[in-house]
């Protein structure tokens, strides 16, 4: 069975690391830093009780409130792990322009969400779609993931090369087992020819897997679509019903189908890339 966590693990581990980097990067802490730096030197005690580590003091309490409300911002920590995101799985990476377009697409749906999050008024309800919504980072990651890899095969001269190089070499070498009497000459060729026949075999399976990663690509596109209507007509009522339940769990299936496919890809790929 695929392991469809770690993914979503490594995603989390990103995403922690882009607050930790913010909070302490972020232009405030700068500030601190340098006044603490600056009135510890130049005015180290501005009355006769001051000790002069009473600025060290003071600008790590400054530096752990920024911290906190970095953390506990939602707007900030959006737009951090957006940021993270795009520079993470940056669809100019790709080649072909209709993966980068897929992509981005992606992306815009994902900020339309969170837009259409923000713009609800009861906080409850905010509170479970942001929850919901959650999986909508795994499921980028899963877009991109395809999208890299269908990029890959549609620019990989080898892979194409041997698709039509390899039929030929079988066909040649039938021939020459059907004019060949030699019994060493005989296994040999037979051998070779099972040999090419495994490797005509997963590339076809590669080819079906890559026109089925193209057909999810854009299907997964519009499911995001749909997931974006979703979440603009859900209301308070639908938290009861089991609407927002249903459709985080309809978030998780198309991340665990998107991985399922990726891993499939993965199994078929590198022996491939490895014998080139």
């Amino acid at each position: 069975m695929a392991n469809h966590t770690r993914p979503a693990e490594e995603l989390r581990r990103r995403a922690m690391w882009a607050m930790w980097s913010y909070a302490f990067f972020r232009w405030e802490s700068a500030v601190v830093i340098a006044l603490v730096i600056l009135l510890t030197f130049f005015l180290p005690q501005p009355f006769p009780w001051w000790q002069p580590w009473y600025w060290i003091a003071g600008g790590v309490i400054a530096e752990i409130a920024l911290v906190y409300s970095s953390f506990t911002d939602p707007e900030v920590g959006a737009r951090v792990v957006a940021e993270m995101l795009r520079e993470t799985f940056n669809p100019q990476r790709l080649r072909n322009p209709a993966n980068q377009a897929r992509v981005e697409k992606a992306f815009q749906y994902r900020a339309q969400i969170e837009a259409a999050i923000r713009a609800q008024r009861d906080s409850l309800l905010r509170e479970h779609l942001q929850q919901t919504a959650r999986g909508i980072d795994a499921w980028i990651t899963g877009i991109y993931s395809l999208a890299e890899r269908l990029d890959r095969y549609q620019n990989d001269a080898i892979i194409a090369q041997d698709m039509k190089a390899v039929p030929q070499s079988i066909a040649a070498l039938q021939a020459r087992l059907r004019n060949e009497d030699d019994p060493t000459v005989r296994a040999q060729l037979e051998a070779t020819i099972r040999d090419k026949q495994a490797q005509l075999e997963s590339l076809r399976n590669l080819e079906n897997l890559m026109e089925r990663a193209d057909s999810q690509l854009e299907g997964t596109l519009s499911a995001l679509g749909t997931v974006y209507a979703q979440i603009q007509y859900v209301g308070a009522k639908d938290i009861d019903s089991g609407q927002a339940q249903r459709l985080r769990q309809e978030i998780a299936d198309r991340v665990a189908a998107l991985q399922d496919l990726v891993n499939s890809v993965d199994d078929v790929y590198r022996p491939l890339a490895a014998r080139a």
